[in-house]
C-alpha cells in the first residue's frame, strides 16, 4: 500500500506580496534601504498597518531619529501603534546598530587623528545613561590594538586610579593611548575634574614611556579634544 502524497503548502505570509495578519507587505525598500527616509525605516520596524503613522510620531515626539535609539523599552511602550514586538524589534535594532558601529575591523585601523576614534565610539558612548572610562591601545603607527573598558559608573577624576588606565598598555607594550569618557547628561565640556585627571595621566604616562595622544570627552553627538583646549601642554 503506497502512502498519501504529503500535502506541502505555504502560508499567505510566506508568500511575497500576499497579505499578512499585519497588513498588506509593503514594497521593497530602494535601494537596499540606503535611499529610504528614517521615517519609512522606522515605519518597517514597528510593522503593520500603522507602522507608518507610528514611526512619524515616533520621530516627532522625541524630535528626531538619534534620540529615539537612545529611547528606553518603557519610553517606547507609551508610543501609539508600536506595541509589544514593534518595541522589541527598535530595541534589537538600534543594538545591532550601536554595535555594527562600535566594532572594529579584524585588519588594522588606524587613528590619524582624534575625530578618527570620536566618530566610531559617538553613536555608542553617546547615549550610554551612565560613565565609562575607555582606554585605545595604539601601535606606533597608531593603528588600534584595542579599546578597553577601565571604568563603568562614578568616572570622577578623585575615583579613577592611574595604575588602572595604564595597566593594559604596560602589559601590552603599547607605546601610546587615547583616553575616552562620556558624560551621561550629553554635554561634553570638560569639567574641573575632567582637566585635573588629564593632566595627572599625561605626567603618568611620562613616567611610564606611554604617550597619552589625548583625552576625548563624548556627548550627544558631540565630542571634544582635551589635546585640542590645551590640557596636555
Amino acid at each position: 500500500m503506497s502512502a498519501e502524497p504529503t500535502s506541502i503548502t505555504t502560508g499567505l505570509r510566506d508568500r511575497p506580496g500576499s497579505a499578512t495578519a499585519a497588513g498588506s507587505a509593503q514594497p521593497h525598500l530602494p535601494d537596499a534601504g540606503r535611499m529610504a527616509s528614517d521615517a519609512e525605516l522606522v515605519g518597517r520596524l514597528i510593522g503593520g498597518r500603522d507602522g507608518p503613522l507610528a514611526s512619524r510620531l515616533a520621530l516627532h515626539r522625541f524630535g528626531g531619529l538619534a534620540a529615539l535609539a537612545a529611547a528606553s523599552p518603557h519610553e517606547l511602550d507609551t508610543l501609539p501603534g508600536v506595541g509589544p514586538r514593534g518595541r522589541d524589534r527598535l530595541v534589537a535594532a538600534f543594538e545591532l546598530g550601536r554595535r555594527a558601529v562600535a566594532f572594529w575591523p579584524d585588519r588594522s585601523w588606524r587613528v590619524g587623528a582624534p575625530g578618527d576614534l570620536a566618530e566610531r565610539l559617538l553613536p555608542e558612548m553617546g547615549h550610554l545613561d551612565r560613565e565609562e572610562l575607555r582606554v585605545c591601545l595604539l601601535t606606533t603607527k597608531n593603528a588600534v590594538i584595542s579599546v578597553i573598558t577601565v571604568y563603568v559608573g562614578n568616572v570622577a577624576g578623585s575615583s579613577v586610579r592611574v595604575g588602572e588606565v595604564f595597566r593594559d598598555a604596560v602589559r601590552r607594550q603599547a607605546p601610546s593611548i587615547v583616553v575616552v569618557h562620556n558624560h551621561p547628561s550629553g554635554d561634553p565640556t570638560p569639567s574641573a575634574e575632567d582637566l585635573r585627571l588629564t593632566r595627572e595621566l599625561a605626567q603618568a604616562g611620562r613616567l611610564l614611556d606611554v604617550d597619552l595622544l589625548d583625552h576625548l570627552v563624548i556627548g550627544h553627538g558631540r565630542w571634544v579634544s582635551l589635546r585640542a583646549l590645551g590640557a596636555l601642554l
